[in-house]
């Protein structure tokens, strides 16, 4: 047996969207992504609505490996998700989406993931993992997400 101390890290993003949270919050959806994400593309989908739900699970590409998602809280009424993402000999992410009405008809979305090295190849991943490095992906996120929210397409 082998006990070690975790290897973690964990950042945290505020988006602004132009939406309000029962718009927004049924895009956080592994189907529903594919309609304003460029490049997301779920290998399987495994849920009884057809949708997100609580424990839903999904597999994507990591890179050579699978990744194994996990829905651990799916909340409409309180605008919260929960999720786990597995890539075995990886790394383990948490990752949290909270949603609070903003100004106008606007969402607050407090995103953070939290990633955990399972092997060397985790602890590899874990220094590029920078604070600019989400923050960056954040903001992908959040325009991609903005646009089809003001425009109903997808940016290209």
């Amino acid at each position: 047996m082998i006990i070690e101390t975790p290897k973690r890290i964990r950042h945290g993003y505020t988006q602004n969207l132009a939406g309000t949270p029962e718009n927004v919050f049924p895009l956080l959806c592994p189907v529903r992504e594919c309609d304003w994400t460029p490049g997301w593309d779920p290998i399987k989908v495994i849920t009884t609505s057809g949708k997100v739900e609580p424990d839903c699970m999904f597999t994507t590409q990591a890179g050579t490996d699978i990744a194994v998602w996990i829905v651990t809280r799916h909340d409409p009424a309180a605008f919260a998700l929960d999720m786990y993402k597995v890539t075995p000999g990886h790394t383990v992410a948490k990752l949290q989406i909270r949603l609070s009405r903003a100004a106008g008809n606007t969402t607050r979305a407090d995103i953070s993931y939290e990633y955990t090295a399972l092997a060397q190849a985790g602890e590899m991943f874990l220094e590029q993992f920078t604070s600019d490095w989400y923050e960056n992906f954040m903001k992908e996120w959040e325009d991609a997400l903005n646009y089809y929210l003001t425009t109903g397409s997808r940016i290209s």
